[in-house]
């Protein structure tokens, strides 16, 4: 299954197309993409826009396939830098930081915000800052490293 079928899967789980913009259910097929011929094209019969099946998600509106985006999340989970990402998929560098800036935004925009409830338990902290409660012990020390040999 191509990953454009997979994406419309996705995004439409029920089986009804809706349109991005309105929500409108009355949509008809309406072609394909010119570069991706897997990518369908879609016609709102409600506002009359057209889109397809990456319209408005971060996918829309850029040169690279789809497949080159998911293999991009994929080695941005190995913590591969832009660099190396930029090399292992064949990209400019400035290309690669855009998809990764995308990518980590989009992702951390749907991070649902984190509530903190209940009591939480915390251990003992120590600090070491000298003597505590013997400020001559730290002077004394102090005095010995003052002095050259």
């Amino acid at each position: 299954m191509p990953n454009a079928m997979k994406v419309r899967k996705l995004r439409w789980s029920d089986g009804k197309v809706r349109c991005p913009f309105c929500k409108s259910t009355r949509v008809i097929r309406h072609g394909h993409d010119e570069t991706e011929p897997e990518r369908q094209r879609y016609k709102c019969n409600k506002c009359h826009r057209f889109f397809d099946d990456l319209s408005c998600t971060i996918f829309m509106g850029h040169h690279q396939p789809l497949r080159v985006w998911i293999l991009c999340l994929y080695l941005m989970g190995l913590n591969l830098s832009n660099r190396q990402i930029a090399k292992e998929l064949d990209l400019n560098e400035s290309d690669a930081q855009q998809m990764t800036s995308a990518l980590r935004g989009d992702v951390s925009a749907k991070k649902p915000k984190t509530k903190l409830e209940r009591e939480a338990e915390i251990d003992e902290v120590y600090i070491v800052a000298g003597h505590k409660g013997n400020p001559e012990a730290v002077k004394k020390r102090v005095e010995k490293e003052d002095v050259i040999v």
